[in-house]
């Protein structure tokens, strides 16, 4: 209902479109003390991930807030309006708790926004992340262009804010020769230039790094440190440049030291000590800082995040 009822209330377009009954649907919304709507802005963009500022009105996002996206033909197809109900293609990401993955050097984020605050996010790099629900295990597919539109959560199921401006952003090329993201190596180990890797002091066989990469972080930094270092550490392997990622990969093996990732062992890490350092390693596995394309990486066949997407 509260869904719904936001969607007709608002649908934020590229060009804003309002009927009379978008109106009078509006003025109900706001007579049972809907949220003021969000406001987001696209900061920049990887292989697999789209970086947001979302921005709360006078009232805040005291409920959280949900983001919904899908690639731009599909939106173009519903006449560049958001259909009311949820429709295949679309994804949707509700930030309702406490993040502890992208944290921006803090030991964790509140998704529930007090008035006017601003604060990051990253639509299709959420799998590792808490306080999200929706399809939160999808990357976004390499090279698409991609509407998106947030609004603020309406409090006890009710209605919640009319949607954000509709935001248009395209994601980086993924080709041959170039890096990967950590979803890419989970499910292509028979691509790993290597089969073991040095984390810290300690090194790993290719099956107890997979074992790390299917393991959930739940607030533990050094299974977040590490999910991002393997992906790095391999793309290097594979013939991309490091020079952009040196100082972080020294620096988180130097954290790291003798500490043993979990599964294999049980070291921990806060988020708050790691967040800049796998925020940097993330960057370049996304190609949102880096060559982009280098060396020699296997050839894409086809995206972590693409095969999710069927799935939904």
């Amino acid at each position: 209902m509260g869904r719904l009822l936001q969607r007709i209330a608002g649908a934020g377009t590229i060009a804003l479109i309002l009927t009379t009954a978008t109106l009078a649907t509006a003025s109900i919304a706001r007579a049972q003390g809907a949220p003021d709507p969000v406001s987001i802005q696209a900061v920049d963009a990887g292989h697999g991930k789209i970086r947001l500022t979302v921005t709360a009105g006078p009232s805040g996002a005291p409920d959280g807030f949900e983001v919904c996206w899908m690639e731009a033909s599909l939106f173009n197809s519903y006449g560049n309006v958001w259909p009311p109900p949820w429709v295949r293609g679309e994804g949707w990401d509700n930030y309702v708790g406490v993040g502890t993955l992208n944290t921006w050097g803090q030991s964790s984020v509140n998704f529930k926004l007090a008035p006017n605050q601003t604060l990051d996010i990253e639509v299709g790099d959420t799998y590792d992340e808490t306080g999200v629900t929706g399809t939160r295990m999808s990357e976004l597919t390499d090279g698409a262009s991609y509407a998106l539109c947030a609004y603020a959560i309406g409090s006890a199921g009710g209605p919640g804010s009319a949607l954000s401006v509709t935001l248009s952003q395209s994601t980086t090329i993924q080709g041959s020769n170039c890096t990967f993201t950590q979803g890419y190596w989970k499910t292509h180990a028979s691509a790993w230039p290597v089969l073991s890797l040095t984390l810290g002091t300690v090194t790993y066989t290719q099956s107890q790094l997979l074992s790390i990469f299917n393991a959930p972080v739940v607030g533990n930094g050094l299974i977040a440190l590490a999910h991002q270092l393997i992906a790095a550490k391999l793309n290097i392997a594979a013939g991309a440049d490091p020079s952009p990622v040196v100082a972080a990969i020294t620096a988180a093996d130097a954290q790291i030291g003798g500490l043993v990732v979990p599964p294999v062992g049980s070291g921990s890490l806060t988020t708050a000590s790691t967040s800049a350092k796998s925020q940097s390693l993330d960057d370049f596995n996304n190609g949102v800082i880096g060559p982009g394309h280098c060396g020699t990486t296997p050839t894409h066949v086809s995206t972590w995040g693409s095969l999710k997407t069927l799935y939904r």
